[in-house]
């Protein structure tokens, strides 16, 4: 989840939204990575550790390491150093959003740093993390709710509206890359090849097959959650794929979802279901006769979770948590499809031909069965291809992070068929196991 967006005077023009997404334009030399990762912390009695155990680990990292603290409303809520952020997510999953970086080496480098300090803090403790797609056996009722003002508004709407929305917040992790783009057809067509392939990303990273204390039919259920949570903000977005998309096309969309709330004076005021619409108009009903700043449009676009998101970048969304190879395979994976042009182009003629049944057929199929699922491995098989030659093409030496999605690519199987056969094994049904299973 993101913090509130600093700075950005008021919208004058309703120009400046696309604007603000056009701003992030950059030459192809500029491109950079910004790997985001969640965890899920837990004590030596396998209980979801609560704010008081993160607070404690944050408090030690910002002593020790010289990260710098950030509050909201007294509490400590997240830390910032050198472009990188810890934040927390509502159920306490602990994040490290990484540093633009150049090269996977670099956050490859910055996530072996991040978890060294993680452990030399949370080790004493008796503090541990796990990193899978969804926590395996705690119910809603044991989760702990860390104190963001976001998340108390965002708890309330998502009760009411879908059917998965708190399971989202408080029992799911992922990681993700963000990626730069170079103009507003570069966007257009790695948002679509993004989107089409996603699937991919969640059949090859699909690592949470237990739910509830049990198994729950599906290999991600991480993307089972997302597709009943609320169809206003998230979904495959068929429009990307029709004439006229850009910058302008996606903020219509956006001005279309529902809006969560205004952050003002360090808090976060209830706008739930108001328009931002009406906002540019200085009618909404939560701010009257106040009109918006960038700040607010930055901080609306956060609240949209579509399977691929556009900011200023690109946040590629598909993936569950897992192992740390794959931490560093999901930016390899995307880095070597997108920042290539040669790569994207065959890509997108890869995916080209398919219509919006077709994603969405992937998509589900990807969340039950992983490669298993219909016409899943073929394009696996050929999206990995394509994305190995676009790292070779960049000549960094970073094929070998694909090494383990290759492994997965020949035996079919991904880190939910080894839990499965792992529960259904030597575990004897004991899904105690895979906290020390999961560990990072």
């Amino acid at each position: 989840m993101s913090i509130p967006q600093q700075g950005g005077g008021p919208i004058e023009s309703f120009d400046q939204l696309a604007a603000y997404m056009e701003s992030g334009c950059k030459p192809h030399e500029a491109f950079r990575i910004g790997t985001e990762h969640e965890k899920f912390g837990f004590m030596p009695d396998h209980s979801p550790a609560g704010y008081d155990a993160i607070q404690a680990l944050m408090e030690g990292l910002a002593h020790r390491f010289n990260w710098k603290r950030v509050e909201e409303q007294g509490k400590l809520i997240g830390l910032s150093r050198d472009w990188a952020n810890i934040s927390l997510e509502p159920g306490g999953q602990f994040e490290l959003s990484g540093a633009p970086v150049e090269t996977i080496h670099q956050t490859a480098a910055e996530l072996q740093n991040h978890l060294e300090e993680v452990a030399e803090i949370a080790g004493p403790m008796g503090l541990r993390f796990m990193s899978m797609g969804a926590a395996p056996e705690w119910s809603g009722a044991q989760m702990p709710v860390m104190p963001k003002g976001r998340y108390r508004l965002m708890t309330d709407y998502m009760g009411r509206v879908g059917t998965h929305g708190t399971q989202m917040m408080y029992r799911t992790s992922t990681v993700q890359v963000n990626l730069d783009f170079a103009s507003e057809a570069d966007m257009t067509r790695k948002l679509r090849v993004a989107l089409a392939l996603q699937p991919v990303a969640t059949a090859l990273f699909a690592s949470s097959p237990f739910f509830d204390g049990k198994l729950n039919g599906h290999k991600s259920w991480r993307s089972r959650i997302w597709r009943g949570l609320d169809d206003s903000r998230t979904g495959m977005l068929p429009f990307v794929f029709e004439d006229g998309m850009g910058f302008q096309r996606y903020v219509d969309w956006v001005l279309d979802v529902p809006m969560y709330f205004v952050y003002r004076d360090g808090k976060y005021i209830d706008a739930l279901g108001q328009s931002f619409r009406d906002f540019l108009k200085g009618q909404l009903p939560a701010l009257p006769g106040e009109l918006p700043t960038l700040s607010d449009w930055a901080d609306h676009m956060t609240t949209v979770f579509p399977e691929a998101r556009v900011k200023k970048y690109i946040e590629m969304r598909g993936a569950d948590a897992g192992p740390v190879s794959r931490l560093n395979a999901l930016p390899a994976f995307w880095v070597g499809l997108m920042y290539d042009q040669g790569a994207l182009d065959a890509a997108w003629d890869l995916v080209k031909g398919f219509d919006a049944e077709g994603r969405e057929a992937l998509r589900v199929a990807a969340s039950v069965d992983a490669l298993q699922g219909a016409g899943i491995l073929d394009l696996a098989r050929e999206a990995l291809r394509l994305s190995r030659a676009g790292l070779a093409a960049r000549g960094q030496g970073e094929e070998g992070f694909l090494d383990v999605l290759e492994d997965s690519i020949a035996s079919g199987r991904v880190p939910a068929d080894d839990l499965i056969a792992a529960y259904d094994g030597e575990w004897g049904g004991d899904l105690s196991r895979v906290y020390d299973a999961m560990a990072l």
